[in-house]
């Protein structure tokens, strides 16, 4: 059973690894809009309010997953050695 649990976790990390990568990337391509968007604004300040909560949100949805990711590993870890001193 413990080995079943350390392989499906092993793949859901890889997984999510992968799935980490893909956020990066998706951040990335959801900002330049938004910096292109205060470039042509002239840098009025309701356009970099609105840029600046922009980048905002999607900074947040990619630091999220990759906190969430490393104490998911964490916990994967912790609970492999609870299995291992068993």
């Amino acid at each position: 059973m413990s080995v079943t649990l350390t392989t499906f976790l092993g793949v859901l990390i890889k997984l999510g690894a992968a799935a980490l990568i893909f956020n990066e990337v998706r951040g990335a391509v959801l900002s330049v809009p938004v910096l292109y968007g205060m470039y042509h604004s002239g840098a009025a300040l309701m356009a970099i309010w609105f840029g600046f909560c922009s980048l905002a949100g999607i900074a947040l949805s990619v630091i999220v997953p990759i906190i969430a990711a490393k104490r998911l590993e964490r916990l994967a870890q912790s609970k492999l050695v609870a299995l291992k001193t068993r």
